[in-house]
């Protein structure tokens, strides 16, 4: 497969030529998605060659019960699923009774896709010849409304070329679709019936044991040569579809469109009794504004996006397009407006990983949506775990934990760990100090504590609890130990003393510690509260104090490093450079037994510790542990470029920064690890934004000020992005020789440039 079909461009992902081989990856390249539900860049009529289907509904899952080879106490009993939802997109189309199919057509030419990402809205044309000799042009468009965020709207027109053609559409509603990743084969759907209502048709149904009830809808308009025309359809109907058939005799040249509406109400909305009900609201709405108005309205809804969220880079069309298909598709993903949801790895783009939640989101996700929306948005973000609190305590009693202790699940729907991997599971709980490191900088970045007496502190009793207990001491070393730990690095399990871990266990104890003094002294009712639910003693304060005093931090002498980890000097430690290339990556070549015993590092380790708490340490200790750790790192994990680009940036290696960015904003569009047909890699795409805000741009939040030290890579002229920060509005703008902030506020702010004070006026011009 050629891995480099998509065109460079600013604002578009184009593809031209149609390559069977390539439909899967474009099928997630091409994914749509508002926020509420998405899909992957399936063809509306008929396709017989290999496809993966996907359509999804944010927040609608199935509790996949666990298969493993044996059951050990603590397991999760199910791993949790996005469902493969009923089909909606379905238009079959026919030309004198042919079924148009790109895979069985004669000849297919002029093929075009593109998704555009400035206005939200997909689109392909083409030339077939179908298996009757009959030649038709094709021009489709579709789009998820991100204003009616229930509703999807399809163009789709059809002209033949070189005779007279009866054409028929028969959009359709399927719920008989199934998931690829289905551990046991399960059923995941009940349809619960199929019903229509003149030219609107619906098909109720319900997941299985989790019981969310669904009802996905459609109505159509028909066009000839722009006018619309009233055509009787023919409705067929089975247990699980609904088809309505419309035909029309169109001559040589002229054209014959359907407009379709569609989508999903869903009972995390509406009353269960009420989704059919609601779906006619939604099809009225649709029908009456008509397909380019709602195309008009998308444009604005995406302008008003794009006019906070973009980055504008001159110069390398490559990298422009790469860091706007970031954007887009975080966007796409998550818009913050409902806290109940949050951010899967893979987003709306496919199944792995279930659409799960993991540590990604505190790591990577919430400085972007703090700084590209309203802080909001990332306070949604932390409320979705303070609703979790119980059920993390609940994770850390299946385990052995007690009073209060809590412990995150590596992978989430509902709270619940449902993760079924011991070394991941048990092991990778590092996870536990993402989450509390939101809190903080969370509070670092807006300046709104509220959030710590209200919920955070909760949480922060519960993660310390967590490691006070996790931790134990060790006589020989004379300090406080944590055994039998996954780090970042999952190339490395069931190892020792992960200094990432140690470290992140100790600051979560100091900051919860800083926390609770901070809320006894200005929120009496806060501190009352949540110390009388939560029984806090100076007794047991005093014990966490004492082990995170004490904490054990591998060391080298000769290398003047933090260890990664207890035995990493035992490896042979050949660099990445001096491994056969045919042996990457070595997650695809090489036996478990083998990577685990190798000193190669999946994603930043003990350098995603220097990323978190730069400031704990200086600029040569983080140049002593980058020489050391980057030269073993694999970067098979899509969440490590970015690491490493912000710090090369950190220390004036542009080249090396720019090389990191390249990856991580191209890392699917160029399908760097051979697996962008299974969706992509959504949350590193706020990485990609980091790369840029936080390694070239060089922003931090340095002693409650805004902080910036600017650098560009020589293969751009120039670069510009918007940050909020604290309801104020900061526009960055980069060239080669000099960089200008742009206030939009209310009054005047100082920040740091290089260390030195600066202060921008309301809609003026600095220039450093």
């Amino acid at each position: 497969m050629n891995l480099d079909y998509i065109i460079p461009n600013n604002w578009s992902i184009l593809e031209e030529g149609f390559d069977p081989q390539q439909v899967k990856a474009s099928e997630s390249l091409f994914s749509i998605g508002n926020g509420a539900m998405g899909q992957r860049a399936n063809f509306e009529e008929k396709y017989s060659g290999p496809t993966f289907q996907g359509s999804y509904i944010a927040g609608v899952y199935y509790p996949d019960k666990t298969r493993v080879g044996w059951w050990k106490n603590g397991y999760p009993e199910y791993f949790a699923k996005v469902l493969n939802a009923p089909n909606w997109i379905g238009i079959n189309v026919s030309i004198n009774g042919e079924a148009l199919d790109l895979y069985t057509c004669k000849n297919v030419k002029n093929f075009r896709r593109e998704l555009n990402m400035k206005e939200g809205w997909l689109s392909r044309s083409f030339v077939a010849t179908l298996q009757n000799d009959i030649e038709v042009e094709i021009n489709v468009k579709r789009f998820l409304s991100l204003d009616k965020d229930e509703l999807g709207a399809i163009d789709y027109s059809v002209k033949p070329l070189n005779a007279d053609a009866t054409i028929t559409y028969q959009p359709y509603l399927d719920g008989g679709i199934t998931n690829e990743d289905t551990n046991w084969d399960d059923k995941f759907w009940d349809l619960l019936k199929v019903s229509q209502d003149g030219e609107k048709a619906f098909i109720e149904s319900k997941t299985m044991k989790t019981e969310f009830y669904t009802c996905t809808f459609m109505e159509s308009q028909l066009f000839h040569n722009g006018t619309q025309v009233q055509i009787p359809s023919e409705k067929e109907a089975t247990e699980t579809t609904i088809v309505f058939s419309y035909s029309q005799k169109v001559v040589k040249g002229e054209t014959f469109s359907i407009h379709k509406f569609a989508g999903y109400t869903v009972d995390r909305n509406h009353d269960k009794n009420e989704l059919v009900v609601a779906a006619k609201s939604v099809l009225e709405q649709a029908t009456t504004a008509g397909f380019s108005k709602l195309l008009d309205d998308q444009k604005q809804a995406w302008a008003n996006i794009w006019d906070m969220a973009d980055i504008t880079i001159e110069g390398d069309v490559k990298a422009q397009q790469g860091i706007r298909f970031n954007i887009f598709h975080l966007n796409q993903t998550y818009l913050g407006t409902d806290a109940t949801l949050n951010i899967g790895p893979k987003g709306f783009t496919g199944e792995k990983y279930g659409g799960s939640t993991y540590w990604d989101t505190e790591a990577y996700c919430i400085p972007f949506y703090m700084a590209t929306k309203d802080q909001e948005v990332a306070r949604n973000l932390l409320t979705y775990r303070y609703n979790h609190l119980d059920k993390a305590i609940e994770n850390a009693e299946k385990l052995g934990f007690t009073n209060g202790a809590a412990l995150y699940p590596m992978v989430t729907m509902n709270g619940e760990e449902s993760h079924n991997e011991w070394e991941i599971t048990f092991e990778e709980i590092h996870r536990n100090g993402a989450i509390a490191y939101a809190i903080f900088n969370y509070y670092r970045y807006t300046g709104d504590f509220s959030y710590i007496p209200e919920m955070g502190l909760e949480v922060l009793i519960g993660i310390a609890r967590f490691w006070h207990q996790r931790a134990n001491f060790s006589t020989d070393k004379n300090k406080y130990v944590i055994l039998g730990v996954t780090g970042p690095n999952e190339y490395e399990n069931n190892i020792n003393n992960n200094w990432y871990t140690n470290y992140i266990a100790k600051w979560c104890i100091d900051y919860a510690l800083e926390m609770i003094e901070k809320v006894k002294e200005g929120y009496n009712d806060d501190y009352a509260r949540v110390s009388g639910k939560t029984k806090i003693t100076h007794e047991e304060l005093a014990l966490w104090k004492n082990v995170a005093d004490e904490m054990y931090f591998p060391y080298s002498e000769e290398h003047q490093i933090y260890l990664q980890q207890d035995g990493f000097l035992d490896k042979e430690l050949i660099t990445v450079e001096d491994l056969d290339k045919t042996q990457r990556p070595i997650n695809q070549k090489w036996s478990w037994d083998r990577i685990l015993r190798s000193p190669y590092i999946k994603q930043a380790d003990t350098l995603q510790g220097f990323y978190f708490f730069e400031d704990h340490f200086s600029t040569e200790e983080l140049e002593r542990h980058f020489d050391f750790y980057e030269p073993f790192t694999v970067h098979e994990s899509s969440l490590s470029p970015c690491v490493h680009s912000i710090q090369a940036a950190k220390l004036d290696r542009m080249e090396q920064a720019y090389t990191f960015y390249l990856r991580t904003s191209r890392l699917d569009l160029d399908d760097y690890n051979h697996e962008v047909h299974e969706g992509l890699h959504i949350t590193s795409m706020a990485g990609t934004w980091m790369s840029i805000v936080e390694g070239f741009g060089g922003m931090r939040v340095t002693n409650d000020t805004l902080s910036f030290e600017p650098k560009i890579p020589e293969q751009w002229e120039g670069y510009s992005f918007k940050v909020n920060f604290r309801h104020q509005i900061i526009k960055v703008s980069v060239n080669q020789n000099e960089t200008q902030f742009k206030l939009e506020g209310d009054k005047d702010l100082q920040i740091l440039v290089n260390g030195k004070p600066v202060t921008i006026s309301t809609n003026n011009v600095v220039t450093v």
